[in-house]
């Protein structure tokens, strides 16, 4: 058994991960893959030489080096991917709800900085639903899961930017500032429980490394969206909701050319 690093410049979260396992899918020489997300490094295990494996990863653009092969046993398979995968459906069930409840304040708020959060989670869960759900599935049906994942995110990221323009060249509106201030409380306590379950399992595991990133950058996002209320309230002015909601809409459409990324 040979063992191959690679130094992975690009790969800074889960949507990369996916986008390796998916491309190295077909190759039957390659027994299992080993990533470390906050080292960008990944260890490959295989059988025969690593020119096409490593080929096949140059493809996908996320700027490679290969840093050495050697022999090496397989490592023995971890023992609590049902905890792990446990409490990746919790952290999903927390983003997918607090998308719905910041989607209908939003708009019940007139604020675009909710709004923009709430498909900001809409993003998390989708990448973890396409972790979870089609485990199993054949590499086509993966593909066409993210490619339209991907699209739907970018038509609700898109719709709510042109609104966040529309705003700031009309007589919309000031946002209810305490829908915003309360809601983003609520939805940072969420987080914060999910990151507390996730770092509970003190895993090393790439996928749990990566839904710790994502969950600490929407513990951000919520704290602009909190501070954003509190300027909407001393400036009295729709501003600072719409300069967080484009800000929030930039992220998630850069997470929708990830994702679609992995229908390639």
């Amino acid at each position: 058994m040979n063992k191959t690093t690679f130094r992975i410049s690009q790969m800074d979260c889960s949507s990369e991960e996916q986008m390796i396992r998916m491309k190295l899918e077909g190759f039957d020489e390659v027994k299992q893959l080993i990533f470390d997300i906050s080292n960008r490094k990944l260890e490959v295990y295989h059988t025969t030489d690593v020119e096409d494996i490593h080929q096949a990863i140059h493809e996908l653009g996320l700027k490679d080096e290969l840093k050495g092969t050697e022999e090496a046993e397989l490592p023995i398979a971890s023992d609590d991917e049902a905890q792990q995968r446990k409490i990746l459906w919790w952290v999903l069930g927390i983003n997918f709800t607090f998308f719905v409840v910041e989607m209908t304040t939003g708009w019940i708020s007139n604020s675009m900085g909710l709004i923009a959060d709430s498909l900001d989670m809409l993003a998390d869960s989708i990448v973890y639903g396409l972790s979870l759900l089609v485990v199993g599935s054949t590499a086509i049906r993966k593909k066409k899961v993210a490619k339209a994942s991907g699209y739907f995110q970018m038509a609700l990221a898109l719709i709510g930017f042109s609104e966040v323009l529309r705003r700031f060249f009309s007589d919309s509106e000031t946002p209810l500032f305490r829908f915003m201030i309360i809601v983003s409380v609520f939805a940072l306590l969420g987080n914060l429980v999910s990151l507390w379950l996730i770092n509970k399992n003190q895993s090393k595991e790439a996928h749990m490394q990566a839904s710790a990133i994502f969950t600490s950058n929407d513990i951000i996002v919520n704290g602009g969206v909190i501070l954003a209320g509190s300027l909407v309230y001393f400036l009295n002015s729709k501003w600072p909701d719409l300069v967080i909601g484009g800000l929030v809409f930039a992220f998630v459409i850069q997470g929708a050319f990830r994702i679609l990324k992995l229908s390639k």
